[in-house]
């Protein structure tokens, strides 16, 4: 990548001097009011403080992908690609899902999507990627301005339609895509799959290395590596103490804080971040505080989040005396840390990389739900069968039976897509979470 020196200029200026002051000035304003006054207190906590972070933490990532091109490399990569690698190197990093899920809950998504779709592509595909396309095509964004790639970076951990949708960005973009190819797992992790991995993240390098112009320090990567073992621990620590009773957070704020150790792994910041949330939580949980203040009945919540209905469902179920206070989706981003080794990178990130959720056996996610159930002492499950995360939801109509019949644990399957209202039936999800609930009772 060519730098540019007046790009160097305007990113140092717009980013590290006004930005920086505009974000830290927003969030101590945000900190001092405390909750909108629209909060339902009766019902539920008020929202974190962190929360303040968060939005300081989202807000800059996007305004410094505003004035990257240039500046640094910038790459897009899918949630499950092992980003240490271009941390390392320096990149801008961009996950054009969180993009997605940010559209989503801001209620953008069909206006963007529907870009994609008049330009031929089909609403079977998943709807993070018709956004994301959608805003290619029309530059259309909530975050002002999204930077142009120099590298794409997919791993095949989560689906095969990231396979097809990065070529899609390869072609329209003209850069270089980096594909990692990660067997599936049916029960264990075989040697020669993760050695297979492993040389193919060994290969990649010298590509992302030409791209950024610039060699990959060994130093370097070890201690992206270190960071990112340290904030997916943090962020396991916080997701447990979910086992308390009450419940000090619920998934809705997982859903909410996950941003971070999805988009910024590898980054000292990020470890900083949960650190601090890990901290209010415990005090939470020291002071008796649970997120829904009637807490009565506790439930596992599978797939992707609903993102355009989090505060209406959070709320719905808060009413009813309802905690959500685990979640597989979540989880994934924290439960792979004790293989994070900075003293190995390439092969930990090649035996972390091939066992995410959405990468291992269907019989795999019921043993884990199963062990959820039993460690956050729950009284049923809420699977949602997601149109458009396919992978995800395969097998889900065969794990709420055996939860149900095996393990007398109730579980409801709700339709819907995670970031298209257009396949969420309101009426019908709330005569089917009314019966699910008046049988946990």
């Amino acid at each position: 990548m060519k730098r540019d020196w007046r790009a160097s200029i305007r990113y140092y200026w717009n980013v590290k001097v006004l930005g920086n002051a505009y974000l830290r000035w927003q969030r101590w304003r945000m900190e001092r009011k405390g909750p909108p006054r629209r909060w339902r207190t009766d019902i539920l906590a008020p929202p974190l403080k962190i929360g303040a972070r968060t939005k300081e933490l989202i807000s800059r990532h996007y305004l410094e992908g505003r004035y990257a091109n240039g500046h640094k490399p910038v790459a897009w990569v899918t949630s499950g690609a092992p980003v240490e690698i271009l941390q390392a190197l320096g990149y801008y990093v961009l996950y054009p899902e969180n993009h997605g899920a940010l559209c989503g809950a801001r209620k953008v998504s069909v206006e963007i999507s529907t870009e994609a779709e008049n330009a031929g592509y089909s609403r079977d595909i998943c709807s993070y990627a018709r956004t994301d396309i959608g805003a290619m095509l029309s530059g259309k964004t909530p975050v002002g301005k999204l930077p142009k790639p120099d590298l794409l970076f997919a791993c095949t951990n989560i689906c095969q339609t990231v396979l097809f949708w990065y070529r899609v960005l390869a072609e329209h973009f003209k850069v270089p895509l980096i594909v990692i190819d990660t067997p599936f797992v049916y029960t264990s992790p075989q040697e020669y799959s993760i050695q297979y991995v492993k040389k193919q993240l060994e290969n990649a390098v010298p590509i992302a290395e030409k791209v950024a112009g610039r060699k990959l320090s060994y130093k370097k990567l070890k201690q992206v590596m270190r960071y990112s073992r340290m904030a997916a621990e943090l962020w396991l620590q916080v997701m447990e103490r979910g086992k308390n009773r009450p419940a000090p957070i619920s998934v809705f704020d997982q859903f909410i804080h996950m941003a971070p150790i999805v988009e910024m792994r590898g980054k000292p910041e990020t470890v900083d971040f949960y650190a601090a949330m890990l901290r209010e939580v415990d005090d939470r949980v020291k002071k008796g505080i649970g997120a829904v203040r009637n807490e009565q009945r506790r439930l596992l919540w599978d797939n992707l989040p609903i993102w355009y209905k989090l505060r209406e469902l959070s709320e719905y179920l808060a009413e009813r005396g309802v905690a959500v206070v685990a979640s597989t989706y979540t989880m994934a981003w924290g439960e792979l840390a004790p293989l994070i080794d900075p003293e190995k990178p390439f092969e930990s990130m090649a035996r972390t990389y091939i066992q995410p959720i959405l990468n291992v056996g269907t019989g795999k996610k019921l043993e884990k739900m199963k062990r959820m159930i039993e460690e956050y002492h729950l009284d049923g499950a809420i699977l949602h069968s997601d149109r458009s995360c396919k992978p995800y939801s395969i097998g889900q109509v065969d794990q709420r039976n055996r939860l149900i019949r095996d393990y007398g644990v109730p579980a409801l399957l709700l339709e819907a897509d995670h970031n298209d209202p257009r396949s969420y039936a309101d009426e019908q999800a709330r005569a089917r979470l009314d019966a699910f609930i008046e049988m946990l009772y």
